[in-house]
């Protein structure tokens, strides 16, 4: 998997009767084209909580609140505004606060399924081109979870970066077997070492954020996030914990933000995400397994189930050490769960057409009774 580097939309807006456009100049990566008019602009969501919305027009950031038009003609909860998402809004009171009047197409997202019983999926932003997944060398490295992550991003169309930080704590020998871990199980993204102590690493960060791009940090709470957006920043513009004696940071970043970086980039900070849930991700299982499809494909049987038939390549592949078992059976895993949770999204939705459906007819049935009184 090779790390490309498209173009995201600056974080400038018109705020005339005009339309927004790549073709004025503006980096590829601009929102599409869209008819404005008086008194409205296109802004991007720089933080999100609850139904309140902090936006950024121009250089500078107004809150902003959902029009009940735009509210009702959403679908679900994933056609809200999350962070990242561009919008076109109208401005009031001179520009001191606004109405957001549509959410404008996504070109990438990260989403998950919503945490808990409910099957549904849970948007956590949008218009991403690079994803930094972050692990603590010294305590939080864990293969299979960078796994789970690396598909969300390949499903969303972003461009994964494997961040390891906390290497001052090991040996540079554990470092190369954590590395080696990574490739065993398939995993050819671009891999960053990175020490928040000794700034090591911090410089190839920076080379892979391009002027108008949009990045995203992803990892679990404690693992040096919010420290590495502080080098990026420059200064000690965000808060961090105190670490504890056995080199595990403490959890600062407690909502989603959208953060301008010095050169005209900009980096999406975020919360240490407990669950992964896996809902409709077959691109993304596809993507980050790819080296399993491929032996797939050379199974003497079309329908092979990769267990114990004759002429496996898989199973060959792991007999021989050529594939981590763990690795397949973690793919595996991700594909049960993600066709459970869609079978149960499935049946939701029959039982909603199946209420509605009775709903309507007891109005009918209501309304003909009126009618014959």
């Amino acid at each position: 998997m090779t790390i490309s580097k498209p173009m995201a939309a600056p974080l400038s807006a018109p705020a005339d009767n005009s339309t927004f456009s790549a073709a004025d100049g503006r980096e590829a990566g601009a929102p599409p084209a869209v008819p404005c008019g008086p008194d409205e602009a296109i802004a991007r969501v720089t933080a999100v909580d609850r139904d309140q919305y902090l936006i950024r027009v121009g250089a500078g950031e107004i809150p902003a609140r959902l029009t009940g038009r735009a509210a009702y003609s959403s679908a679900s909860a994933v056609d809200l505004p999350c962070v990242g998402d561009w919008l076109r809004v109208r401005m009031h009171d001179g520009g001191a606060h606004a109405s957001i009047l549509a959410v404008l197409p996504r070109r990438s997202f990260l989403r998950r399924k919503r945490p808990g019983s409910a099957v549904e999926f849970q948007m956590i932003a949008a218009n991403i081109d690079l994803a930094f997944i972050v692990q603590s060398c010294h305590f939080d490295f864990n293969v299979r979870r960078l796994e789970r992550y690396l598909v969300l991003t390949c499903e969303g169309q972003i461009e994964p970066v494997v961040v390891l930080t906390k290497t001052d704590l090991i040996a540079a020998a554990e470092l190369e077997q954590l590395v080696a871990q990574i490739r065993q199980a398939g995993i050819v993204a671009r891999i960053v070492a990175l020490s928040n102590v000794s700034g090591e690493g911090i410089a190839a960060i920076r080379e892979l954020i391009q002027p108008g791009q949009t990045c995203c940090l992803l990892g679990s709470s404690g693992v040096g996030k919010t420290t590495l957006v502080n080098h990026l920043l420059g200064d000690e513009g965000l808060a961090t914990g105190a670490v504890s004696q056995s080199g595990e940071g403490r959890h600062t970043t407690t909502r989603r933000q959208l953060i301008p970086l010095p050169g005209g980039a900009c980096l999406i900070d975020m919360p240490g995400m407990r669950e992964l849930g896996m809902l409709y991700v077959s691109e993304g299982i596809a993507d980050s397994f790819a080296d399993i499809r491929a032996l797939a494909g050379d199974c003497r049987f079309a329908d092979c189930s990769h267990e114990r038939e004759p002429g496996c390549a898989i199973q060959r592949a792991i007999a021989e050490g050529e594939v981590d078992a763990e690795h397949f059976r973690n793919y595996q895993k991700l594909l049960r769960e993600s066709a459970f949770h869609e079978m149960s999204l499935h049946e939701k939705r029959d039982k909603d057409r199946a209420f509605g459906k009775l709903v309507r007819a007891a109005g009918k049935a209501r309304g003909r009774r009126h009618e014959e009184r």
